[in-house]
């Protein structure tokens, strides 16, 4: 897992996601739709891709893709994000990160 936290230092949004990822995609696009610029790391394009995805599935994470971390910490996938969303807790968590301003 350190090196996925490695990859989430100083970076208010980041999301692990696959290119023929349908949810990944629907996720960049609705944090993006706020403004955010997240930090997108294709675990399929990605020469250690294979071993992130190894330390996602050790956290816990099924399926491994997409997921978000918000001001480096570890937020979950699509049911989690959608659920913040619905909410109205994602912007305020987005503004909290410093990933938008607005």
């Amino acid at each position: 897992m350190d090196s996925v936290m490695g990859l989430t230092t100083d970076k208010p949004v980041v999301i692990f996601s696959k290119s023929s990822c349908c949810m990944c995609h629907s996720i960049t696009t609705l944090i993006s739709s706020f403004g955010a610029n997240p930090t997108v790391y294709e675990l399929d394009e990605l020469p250690s891709g294979e071993q992130l995805e190894r330390a996602l599935q050790a956290s816990g994470r099924r399926p491994t893709v997409p997921t978000v971390f918000i001001g480096q910490e570890l937020i979950g996938g699509s049911n989690e994000i959608m659920s913040l969303h619905v909410q109205g807790k994602l912007v305020p968590l987005l503004k909290k990160a410093k990933a938008i301003w607005l």
